[in-house]
């Protein structure tokens, strides 16, 4: 059940907000209630659905003038502002109603050219149906309830049995001009009815104040749910007991399967990020008997079809490397077909989209979802959840029948819908995965910083928990940290099934941990220098090897980079303990892009100077200034540029790494120009 979460307190802070006036009062409660509902997934996913409400507001000549603001395209009803509800002059697009026909673009440019305020987003597709309908506020739902009902084969029947008069059916129509008319007529000839159903699409409610309409949308959510609850038929599925933490086999599987999908989408510049949900709902659903035929079923709404397409793939538990690399062939041939069969059809030139699945419906091991990162990953695996929820309760109560294929590929491929996608060229490491080791020190969290602002999903390590939350609290939402010591036994394997079972693969490795302290050698003692070894040579080794295999196993190559430090080749004095440990690590830095490059991975590093940090602190800063004779500032400027270099510095040095391609075996040197730490 939905529970009302109305507060006038609450209101009135998102009123006051705005202003005093009239139309200020509407749309902070607009705003309001927009959020309440687009704060319950199971109402409206991921930027699905849209509100609007209409009012009263003057023009640059201070006359009165009426206006509808509806949802923007872009926006999520979760996360709305009052920018996100552009408002619009009603009159002209009421008289829009007249024609017969209008096409989706000059729709689009009637919107545009009544919005008030030329700079505000699109307003939603769906903004004639708002129009048309009399109503002051106006709300449209993708409630899992209501789909389950709206896919059902008897939904007449149950709407009557359920709501009698007080709730009008819509056929199925594409959204836009066509559908807002339909609509709008169906209510026209039921003006008794508080909702609308609308076929294979969702819900539409309305009321004179913004709690009304929210209101009826709980309420006739819940009915719906609450009817559902007493009448389906709880099957029972003989299936394996299934142990919710993946193993390195299935773990390394879906390496391979994104590394299948990431060699076959190079033309889209798609880095596939995995999702991965299981309970035991899905795991259910998963063992189901009749599994592939409801694979070819199609979406709950059409606003499905852009983010998960019409069909998952399906792998069997038992799948082995060529039977996967056949399914997948075959899935792609198989949407290649979908797009020639439904192209010809088509009135408009259409390019295909990435042919690739984006969701995974694998026995054992769960539903996966598949985006351009962490974020569209999630995105893609709450909607693909949410369907599930829909097939499995509309096959117990009678049958799952969504839009057609061709309704379906409509949608997929309508320049509208299309538009919600952002068309952003992505930089060269979008979506690609990075693990950051000693990501909670200050290199660390300056690059984690510039590759997660710059599109990648960002894994963090480190051994200190408050740095590490510090580094994590700066990124977005596609980042995790992994808390783990780094000279543990067991600590790299930790890293790499954690990084697997959160983004389904590895792309780069920036192994960056390391721990400096002074002694000259005579006084050094062999256990401090074994632990120096043990962070600064054999920490990277370890991790570096198990990365390695999983870059082999995915057979897309990888990139491992690594800190080396100039003391490899420039020793400081009372330094060795730093630079033997950092001597080996260059060496093996060459020894790995010997024998890794026939798998293109490339292996580099960066030799750095000088940067304030957990290992150059400020009393060691002092400490070294002193014994040369000079203050501190000439100290951290003695290089050939006579400048600073900063963390920063070295984090846009592992980016520019992390770019090349015919790059291996080759260490780049932040240091501001040191002479005798050159190398070739």
């Amino acid at each position: 059940m939905f529970s009302n979460k109305w507060n006038e307190k609450d209101q009135k802070i998102f009123v006051n907000n705005l202003g005093n006036t009239d139309f200020d009062f509407d749309l902070g409660s607009r705003v309001y209630t927009s959020r309440l509902i687009g704060s319950i997934p199971d109402l409206v996913m991921h930027g699905g659905g849209n509100t609007s409400c209409k009012s009263i507001k003057k023009d640059t000549f201070g006359k009165d003038i009426n206006v509808i603001s509806v949802k923007g395209s872009g926006w999520d009803l979760g996360t709305i502002e009052a920018e996100g509800l552009p408002s619009i002059k009603l009159e002209p697009l009421l008289k829009l109603r007249t024609l017969d026909k209008l096409t989706d673009e000059e729709m689009v440019n009637q919107q545009r050219s009544n919005l008030l305020k030329s700079n505000s987003p699109n307003p939603s597709v769906e903004t004639l149906l708002h129009a048309f309908l009399p109503h002051k506020f106006i709300d449209h739902t993708h409630a899992t309830p209501f789909l389950i009902l709206a896919n059902l084969p008897n939904y007449k029947e149950i709407v009557d049995e359920i709501f009698g008069s007080k709730l009008a059916i819509v056929p199925y129509i594409m959204p836009g001009f066509d559908l807002a008319k339909c609509a709008a007529n169906i209510f026209d000839s039921n003006k008794n009815c508080e909702g609308l159903l609308l076929v294979n699409h969702g819900h539409f409610t309305w009321g004179r104040t913004a709690k009304e309409s929210y209101d009826k949308v709980i309420d006739q959510t819940n009915k719906v749910d609450s009817w559902i609850q007493k009448k389906v038929k709880k099957k029972k599925y003989v299936v394996k007991k299934i142990d919710y933490s993946l193993n390195f086999n299935k773990l390394n599987l879906l390496a391979k399967i994104r590394g299948n999908i990431q060699k076959n989408s190079i033309e889209y510049n798609f880095n596939p990020t995995f999702d991965i949900r299981i309970d035991e709902e899905i795991n259910n659903f998963l063992f189901r008997k009749d599994l592939l035929y409801l694979s070819k079923r199609g979406v709950a709404s059409p606003d499905h079809v852009i983010r998960i397409k019409g069909n998952p793939i399906i792998l069997s538990q038992t799948i082995g490397q060529k039977e996967l690399n056949n399914k997948l062939d075959q899935y792609r041939k198989e949407y290649l077909k979908y797009f020639k069969k439904n192209q010809k059809i088509s009135l408009n030139k259409l390019t295909m989209l990435n042919p690739n699945p984006n969701v995974i419906w694998a026995p054992g091991i769960g539903i996966i979802g598949i985006g351009g990162d962490k974020s569209g990953a999630s995105l893609v695996a709450d909607i693909a959840v949410q369907n599930i929820k829909v097939i499995n309760s509309g096959e117990n109560l009678g049958g799952y029948f969504p839009i057609s294929e061709k309704d379906q590929f409509d949608i997929e491929y309508w320049s509208l819908e299309q538009a919600k996608i952002q068309k952003i060229t992505p930089s060269t490491i979008k979506g690609k995965t990075v693990i950051i080791t000693g990501a909670g020190g200050v290199i660390g969290r300056e690059t984690a910083k510039l590759f997660n602002g710059n599109g990648a999903n960002v894994f963090l390590v480190d051994k200190d928990i408050e740095s590490l939350k510090k580094t994590y609290s700066l990124m977005n939402k596609n980042s995790f940290y992994l808390l783990s010591n780094l000279t543990n036994s067991n600590s790299a394997e930790e890293i790499v099934y954690s990084c697997l079972q959160n983004f389904g693969g590895i792309d780069i490795l920036i192994s960056n941990a390391g721990v400096a302290f002074e002694s000259s050698i005579l006084d050094l003692d062999i256990k401090q220098l074994k632990e120096s070894f043990e962070l600064n040579f054999f920490a990277h080794f370890n991790i570096s090897k198990e990365v390695s295999k999983i870059f082999i196993n995915q057979g897309i190559g990888g990139k491992i980079l690594f800190n080396v430090s100039k003391q490899a080749v420039n020793p400081g004095k009372n330094f060795g303990s730093y630079g033997l440990p950092k001597s080996t690590l260059m060496f093996l830095l060459k020894q790995m892009a010997l024998e890794l490059g026939k798998y293109n991975i490339s292996v580099n590093g960066i030799n750095a100077d000088k940067i304030r940090s957990g290992i150059l602190t400020s009393d060691m800063i002092k400490k070294r200034s002193k014994s040369r004779g000079i203050d501190e500032k000439k100290y951290m400027t003695g290089n050939l540029l006579a400048l600073e270099v900063e963390a920063k510095h070295v984090a846009e040095g592992f980016l520019s790494l992390s770019k090349t391609e015919r790059t291996s075996a080759h260490i780049l040197t932040v240091d501001g120009g040191n002479i005798e730490a050159s190398l070739r």
